[in-house]
């Protein structure tokens, strides 16, 4: 069995033709309605070329495996993702907003957007899915994620601290799940107001109850 290490792509690519480009994205795509369809572990490569209506030899020239046609498509949609939740906060950033809480929301409605656009895609990553390590790789996301948002809010993350960055993090993740597997867009605009709604809610805890628990204590609900 092939492991997630083996099929991590590099930071870098070198750049491809744009023929290349459209051929490996016509395999994402194919790819994603295969595994849509048959889940990881039934998913054919054949049915993926059919699909793409492509050679396996075309498949192996961009791709080493199944595995790696599948960490592809996530890393794909983790870097749509992360572009939509920057772009959201800038344009709050520059229409005036200062405040923490309120620009880390309107980043996190732009990722649970996305995960309703892209929701075929999104879809297939649910845990317990995917090639041997992947559920490893969702965790190494989910720290990369906390990084970026803490990073991305720069000295305002203070405003926060790192407890609650994390929680708002991880409701934002698993929010992001639901979101790909509600049954309308009604239904997922609804939900997305409400988890941003509950969300809103949490705050730092007084400085006065967190002394003597680390940098950042737990939180409650306003």
């Amino acid at each position: 069995m092939t492991d997630i290490a083996e099929v991590s792509p590099p930071a870098h690519r070198p750049a491809r033709s744009k023929r290349g480009e459209a051929s490996r994205a016509a395999l994402l795509a194919a790819a994603a309605r295969v595994f849509a369809v048959s889940g990881y572990a039934d998913a054919n490569v054949n049915d993926i070329v059919d699909q793409a209506g492509m050679s396996v030899g075309s498949l192996y020239h961009h791709f080493s495996s199944k595995a790696d046609i599948y960490i592809e498509l996530f890393n794909d949609y983790q870097s749509r993702q992360q572009h939509r939740s920057a772009r959201a906060y800038r344009a709050a950033l520059a229409a005036g907003e200062r405040d923490a809480a309120r620009l880390f929301l309107a980043g996190t409605r732009a990722y649970l957007e996305g995960a309703w656009q892209d929701r075929h895609v999104a879809r297939i990553f649910m845990p317990g899915g995917g090639p041997p390590g992947f559920d490893h790789l969702l965790r190494q996301q989910f720290r990369t994620w906390v990084a970026n948002n803490t990073d991305g809010l720069g000295g305002r993350a203070e405003e926060l601290g790192p407890t609650l960055l994390l929680i708002l993090t991880a409701v934002s993740n698993e929010a992001g799940r639901d979101v790909a597997v509600q049954t309308s867009k009604a239904r997922a605009t609804a939900f997305i107001d409400e988890v941003l709604q509950y969300m809103s809610q949490l705050r730092p805890l007084p400085e006065r109850q967190t002394r003597g628990r680390g940098p950042s204590g737990p939180v409650e609900i306003a």
